[in-house]
């Protein structure tokens, strides 16, 4: 009987040898933080492991409490593989908004958002009209000083005109 290692290829190597047995590399494949969570057996063809690993088992916890997991696969199944990593953040992105709001969730976040900004947009509005104020102020400074400089060298030059 032949074992064949998968991280060789194609070699072979004799199962009965009980000398060479122990020196083999020994490929431990960690189940991905979905399936560790789910308690099932992560397989090659696993959907979520790409996205869920096992070194961050927190992001699948929230997103399962959220969404459910055959929703999750449901999801990443549906959609081309280009695309399924995004879908994945922005699955997780709305799971921790939901926990932080679970009435609005990012809704509630955009709303906030677009109210700051709309202040934003007000407060940037009423200083734009405050320094065109200023400068309108200023530029007539300028004229003014600009006349009393020419009406004064006028008066100046008067008596060595008559």
């Amino acid at each position: 009987m032949e074992y064949t290692d998968p991280t060789t290829t194609g070699s072979t190597i004799p199962s009965s040898s009980s000398s060479i047995a122990p020196s083999l590399p020994t490929a431990v494949q960690r189940p991905c933080a979905a399936c560790k969570i789910l308690r099932r057996r992560c397989t090659d063809r696993c959907v979520l492991a790409p996205y869920f690993p096992p070194t961050e088992p927190f992001n699948f916890i929230i997103v399962h409490r959220v969404f459910g997991a055959s929703n999750i696969i449901k999801s990443l199944q549906d959609l081309p593989e280009s695309r399924r990593a995004d879908a994945v953040s922005s699955m997780i992105y709305e799971a921790n908004a939901r926990m932080r709001d679970p009435v609005y969730g990012c809704a509630g976040a955009i709303s906030q958002l677009h109210k700051q900004l709309c202040d934003l947009q007000t407060e940037l509005a009423a200083t734009q009209a405050e320094l065109a104020l200023v400068q309108c102020q200023q530029q007539q400074l300028n004229e003014s000083v600009i006349f009393l400089d020419d009406s004064n060298s006028a008066s100046a030059w008067e008596p060595h005109w008559n």
